[in-house]
């Protein structure tokens, strides 16, 4: 007997169900195929967010310091300013993590960061924006002022923390140094002088390190490897602080006083060849690149017809080659040159004069006498044996070569003293090495080294002799002549008061873009190339001004202040040869020690010492350690106390009182020259650091 099948009654309502279920699950898989949100998540970021990520690790810049460890540039903590828009980052009402009131925050921060109020409320109400910034204001900004606007207390602003480059010195040495800048990736990269010249050494290897990270961008356990950067080197310049601020001030004071469209001021170590020294005017601050309308260093790209400063070398030329008897004579006045008058500056000369005397009082007339004797071929090839129409090869960027036009006898004529040719103060410099190295001429430079982190000399700069170039007799005759100019010549105001100085001045024609020379009594190039102290040269210096309105005058103050400033720091005044040596004393690192009885210490060897602070530990000491001073000398030691006493400074050199203020943090000016005769501040109160000291300086 069959069975018979049961039936199974399917209900047409759960048949319609399961087709509908069906169909929108195909829609679903559809959707999320072709569309790239889903539930308000990109897929593909959600997918990328989870892929292996590499990030660079930014090596840390070295720092520039100068030849006694003095920070000249160095990176500091930076911050970008940003306002949170987004409600979706306030959870608490009462604690909102965004900006609440625009108006208020917006009138706020343009009072912190001198911002336009319309701007900071238009980034403020940017539409859609998770958070915002606020352009260069907002940019870089320093510890204190990201102090000040967390103390406002505003709702829905944080700030990116980054580094810059910060200049201790502000605009000192700025075409030397240069500066670097923060590029759009964050990275520091020089854009002038030695920041620029040694980028690669100074930017170090960056680092990188590799990590799987999640949906929302964060990272997931361990990274895959690390690479840790390598910090850039520390590179050590030869300039000293103390005489860099020496000619930065020479050459302010002359901007104070006198009208002139550029100056360069440079003084070089005699016996090496290393820059001590180099100021320029105009200058500018590279922490805020104020004042950068030029990006040409003076120092090594400036070039101009040099004018009498190139008869050191036109008479030197006349005496390697047999030719030059100084008692010879030749009338003064003017003469002719194919077809052409050359005069000495004064139109009318001196009479018949011998070529000593010439050389003293700086005769056109006697260097083309010269010249014409020895012919073109002859005075270029000394020239050109001197450095002159070539690159120096000094670590600084943007180096010219000049140019030696000695072909015709009219530019044979005139480049004896200066004109037709051009040089760069660099070049001169070089040159005028053979005078202090007995005919050795020495390449000039400015690095003393390059150190790596782990303290490792990478690059060290040294003395470098380039040949001799002329014999011991010339220079001895050479050494004489310039001596004549500084005090048997036509005037006395190129004499320093406490050290021997000699020299030869310079003052040239300017060429015309329309042809010829400009005309007036202020269109001249007025120049100094000089050697101290005479009875054993320890600095060369060279100074170069355009169109000055003081003239000659104004040019020999600021030589001869600097001069004797330098000479008193270096301790090679005139009486320095009678001293004692036992009262030569060599500076210890006083630093971190005790006031009391470091100052006991310091007296009992004979040295004035000023003491700034009522502190008991010292935190910084001017002169710096292993500096040889003498007995009777001032020594700063500043404390870690910022209650500074003003002292009586009458009769204080400008030197000195530079180490003061620059110790402290004191702004000051200086009027006329020689030692302190009067001064603004109280003797024996508080200094308010917030005013300039004023010093009236006199000579006698």
């Amino acid at each position: 007997m069959k069975k018979k099948r049961s039936k199974v009654k399917v209900n047409k309502f759960f048949i319609m169900l399961f087709f509908f279920a069906f169909f929108c699950a195909i829609i679903k898989l559809s959707y999320v195929a072709l569309s790239p949100n889903v539930d308000g998540i990109n897929l593909t970021e959600f997918a990328d967010n989870r892929n292996t990520t590499t990030q660079t690790l930014y090596a840390s810049r070295g720092n520039i310091y100068d030849i006694h460890g003095e920070i000249l540039a160095k990176n500091v903590n930076s911050y970008t300013l940003v306002a949170y828009l987004s409600e979706s980052r306030t959870t608490d009402p009462d604690n909102p993590n965004h900006v609440v009131d625009k108006e208020k925050t917006a009138q706020a921060l343009s009072e912190v960061l001198d911002m336009d109020y319309e701007y900071a409320l238009a980034r403020l109400n940017t539409e859609g924006a998770y958070q915002v910034e606020f352009g260069t204001a907002g940019r870089d900004l320093s510890e204190n002022q990201k102090a000040e606007i967390e103390a406002l207390d505003l709702d829905g602003i944080g700030f990116i923390s980054g580094s810059k480059r910060y200049y201790k010195q502000g605009s000192a040495a700025s075409y030397i140094i240069g500066y670097a800048k923060n590029n759009d990736d964050g990275q520091i990269v020089g854009e002038m002088g030695i920041e620029s010249y040694f980028n690669e050494e100074l930017k170090g290897t960056d680092g990188e390190t590799m990590y799987q990270k999640d949906a929302y961008g964060y990272q997931m356990g361990e990274a895959y490897y690390r690479v840790e950067p390598i910090s850039g080197s520390d590179v050590y310049l030869t300039l000293d602080s103390q005489i860099q601020l020496i000619l930065e001030d020479t050459l302010n004071t002359l901007e104070e006083n006198y009208e002139f469209s550029w100056a360069t001021f440079t003084v070089m170590d005699a016996k090496t060849g290393a820059i001590v020294g180099s100021a320029s005017s105009p200058d500018f601050n590279p922490n805020t690149l104020e004042g950068l309308t030029n990006y040409i260093n003076p120092l090594v790209g400036y070039t101009y017809e040099p004018g009498s400063t190139m008869k050191i070398f036109s008479w030197l030329a006349a005496m390697e080659n047999g030719l030059y008897d100084g008692e010879d004579t030749f009338v003064s006045g003017s003469i002719n040159v194919s077809g052409a008058t050359i005069y000495d500056f004064n139109n009318y000369g001196w009479g018949e004069i011998d070529y000593d005397t010439g050389f003293a009082y700086s005769s056109n007339v006697g260097a083309t006498n010269l010249a014409l004797k020895l012919g073109s071929e002859k005075l270029r090839s000394f020239y050109e044996s001197l450095g002159f129409g070539s690159k120096t090869g000094i670590e600084l960027p943007g180096e010219e070569s000049g140019v030696l036009r000695i072909t015709y006898e009219s530019e044979l004529a005139t480049a004896s003293f200066g004109q037709g040719i051009t040089t760069t103060p660099i070049q001169t410099l070089q040159a005028l090495s053979i005078l202090t190295n007995d005919g050795v001429m020495l390449k000039p430079y400015i690095v003393d080294k390059i150190v790596d982190q782990d303290g490792n000399v990478t690059y060290e700069g040294t003395k470098t002799q380039l040949g001799t170039k002329v014999s011991s007799e010339s220079i001895n005759k050479m050494y004489e002549l310039m001596y004549d100019v500084v005090y048997n010549g036509l005037t006395t105001i190129w004499q320093p008061n406490n050290v021997t100085l000699a020299g030869k001045t310079g003052t040239a024609q300017i060429a015309s873009s329309a042809g010829g020379y400009l005309t007036g009594s202020t269109n001249y190039i007025r120049s100094f190339a000089g050697i101290f102290p005479y009875e054993d040269p320890e600095y060369i210096i060279y100074i170069s001004v355009k169109q000055i309105d003081g003239g000659a005058a104004a040019v020999a103050n600021a030589v001869t202040t600097a001069v004797e400033s330098i000479a008193n720091y270096a301790n090679i005044t005139n009486t320095t040869s009678d001293l004692d040596l036992t009262k030569i004393i060599e500076l210890s690192n006083y630093m971190s020690r005790e006031v009391k009885t470091t100052v006991s210490e310091l007296e009992k060897l004979n040295l004035k010492v000023i003491t700034l602070g009522t502190g008991d530990v010292i935190i910084n000491q001017y002169p710096l350690k292993k500096t040889k001073v003498l007995a009777g000398s001032k020594v700063f030691i500043l404390t870690n106390n910022n209650d500074f006493t003003m002292p009586d400074i009458t009769g204080w050199s400008s030197s000195e009182v530079m180490s003061l203020c620059n110790l402290i943090g004191l702004n000051y000016t200086f009027s006329g020259y020689g030692i302190v005769k009067e001064f603004n501040l109280p003797v024996g109160e508080i200094i308010d650091l917030t005013k300039t000291l004023e010093i009236t300086l006199s000579t006698v």
